[in-house]
Parts: structure tokens; C-alpha cells; sequence
């Protein structure tokens, strides 16, 4: 097998472009938990235990700002709002959902990174039935 030709990432090529939506830590998890239809904030954060109000706000408005979510403010008090995908983000959530099953799958070595890295192993392997994602509850 010969070894592929070396190239060059363009700045404005389509792996440079996936992987500035993708390299912000809450943007795919967002996004997934937002597959489930309109949610408000508060069940947001819910969903996505450790992320700060800041930043679920701030990735909320570039999710926002780049079209792949709708926020919906109702003119009632206090105030409601509520988030759901639009047609562009929901073409995101299959690839997150491969990404996310390629991980199950390669728990082991995620858990051998994390310890390279010096930081303190989870047991990612701890996964259950074939498919679902370690550390991953479906409300």
C-alpha cells in the first residue's frame, strides 16, 4: 500500500471549516442535546452538567450567529426563551453521533490518553448495552 501524496490545509478548506465548528468543547454536545426538539436554557444546562451559564450563553449565540440553531423569546414575564435546530444544524447531528459511537467504541484509548496526559482516568469502557455512549443518560 502506498502512502498518500502530502497536502496542504488551506485556511478556507472543508477539514479546517469542520473542525473550527467542532474544536469549542460544548458545540457538539449542544447541538446533540438539542436533537431532541425545543428545550429552554435551564434544561439545557441540565443536560450538559459542568458547563457554566457563561458559556452555555455564548456557545447558545455562535450556534445562533451561524444559523444552526433558532432561538425562539416569548414576550411574556419572565422572560422565556427556547432553542431548537434548524435544517442546517440537524445535518450535524449524524456526524456527531458517529463521533460519538467511534468513541464508545475506542473508550480504551481515550482512557490511555487521558492518563498520557496526566490527567485522572474515568472508566470510559463503562458503557453497558453495544452503541451507547459512556457517561451518556437519555432523559
Amino acid at each position: 500500500m502506498s502512502k498518500p501524496e502530502p497536502f496542504v490545509f488551506e485556511e478556507t478548506c472543508v477539514p479546517r471549516r469542520v473542525l473550527e465548528l467542532f474544536s469549542v468543547k460544548w458545540t457538539s454536545m449542544v447541538l446533540y442535546a438539542l436533537q431532541c426538539g425545543t428545550t429552554r436554557t435551564g434544561e439545557l444546562q441540565r443536560r450538559l452538567p459542568g458547563i457554566s451559564k457563561k458559556m452555555l450563553t455564548q456557545t447558545l449565540r455562535e450556534l445562533e450567529r451561524d444559523g444552526l440553531i433558532h432561538r425562539e423569546v416569548y414576550p411574556v414575564v419572565p422572560p422565556k426563551v427556547e432553542y431548537s435546530l434548524t435544517p442546517l444544524g440537524e445535518l450535524f447531528i449524524e456526524p456527531i453521533e458517529m463521533l460519538y459511537r467511534w468513541g464508545n467504541q475506542h473508550a480504551d484509548v481515550l482512557a490511555q490518553l487521558s492518563l498520557r496526559r496526566g490527567k485522572p482516568s474515568q472508566d470510559l469502557t463503562d458503557a453497558g448495552t453495544e452503541g451507547e455512549v459512556a457517561h451518556f443518560t437519555v432523559i
